[in-house]
């Protein structure tokens, strides 16, 4: 499997952004997807995932109410729609693709085998 990432930028706080993840390979064996976000000096953390079969969203409690995700099946893509932006939420973030995750470890990396390039956002104050 082969993640592509793209979108990302410069917006202003109080802007928008959105994020593009596409599949490609073997991704029948996809059973979510999600995005991470590593900002500087600090770890990589979980931001969002989907159920590719049930739509089904996960989100940090930092992005409720701000981010969506969602997913085209038929292109194996997934997408963060991310409104509100704040200088915060400046980072580095990472597409993942799981072959599986339950309620405990929807948000946890090691559930994610697969991985694309980061993609930039920044937001300024």
């Amino acid at each position: 499997v082969q993640l592509q990432a793209s979108g990302g930028g410069v917006a202003q706080a109080g802007g928008s952004l959105n994020l593009s993840c596409a599949a490609s390979g073997s991704t029948f064996r996809i059973y979510g997807m999600g995005w991470f976000r590593q900002a500087p000096g600090k770890e990589r953390e979980f931001v969002s995932t989907i159920i590719l079969s049930s739509g089904f969203p996960a989100y940090a409690d930092s992005v409720k109410g701000r981010f969506t995700i969602s997913r085209n099946r038929a292109k194996n893509t997934v997408y963060l729609q991310m409104n509100s932006l704040k200088p915060e939420d400046t980072a580095v973030y990472y597409c993942a693709a799981s072959r599986g995750y339950g309620v405990g470890t929807y948000s946890r990396q090691i559930s994610f085998r697969y991985w694309g390039q980061g993609t930039q956002v920044t937001v300024s104050s």
